[in-house]
């Protein structure tokens, strides 16, 4: 009778602690066979972390003359290419130069059948590896992730891409973004 007793002794609260990891288990899973991959964060863009230095993404969304250009990369699904390690320059246009485009012109890119477009327009702006102005040099050919390339001059000390003025620069986690007055078009 004393080993019986033992024995239940050992094996109840073994069953308690089997019985609640594996009830933890299942409500995971079917927690997350509920979820929606389309609704969760798929890459970097899911970290949140209030101590580390901004990504290039997070540097446009707390941007307030940027909230165009959030939008615009939203609709072309590049939050998740744009957040990842990088390194990136991003050639960032305001709000001012997205309304300085023809009427009409950004409302037709953000539809999704012009996804591809908005895409190539949007790599347009950016190149793979980190140039602060220090390295952009007057008649430079840049590169960028869609394949074409930027034309870098400098005038009056002042640095331009294609004919847009960088007006501001931001150093970022995984690059660096240099504010634009002017949206860049891919020829």
């Amino acid at each position: 009778m004393f080993f019986m007793k033992k024995v239940f002794s050992i094996l109840i609260p073994c069953f308690f602690v089997l019985t609640a990891c594996d009830s933890g288990t299942a409500t995971e899973t079917t927690s997350s066979n509920t979820n929606t991959t389309a609704t969760m964060p798929r890459g970097q863009e899911a970290v949140q972390d209030n101590d580390s230095e901004r990504n290039v993404v997070q540097v446009a969304v707390g941007s307030t003359d940027h909230t165009t250009l959030v939008k615009a990369v939203q609709a072309a699904d590049l939050v998740t290419d744009l957040s990842n390690a990088g390194p990136f320059t991003v050639f960032a246009p305001t709000n001012a130069a997205f309304d300085a485009l023809p009427k009409g012109t950004v409302e037709d890119l953000v539809k999704p059948e012009n996804k591809a477009k908005l895409q190539d327009i949007l790599q347009y702006h950016v190149a793979v590896g980190v140039y602060n102005t220090n390295l952009l040099q007057d008649g430079q050919n840049l590169g960028v992730a869609n394949g074409g390339n930027l034309k870098i001059s400098k005038k009056d000390g002042k640095i331009f891409v294609n004919d847009a003025e960088i007006i501001g620069t931001v150093k970022a986690a995984n690059g660096v973004v240099h504010v634009i007055n002017k949206v860049l078009l891919p020829q």
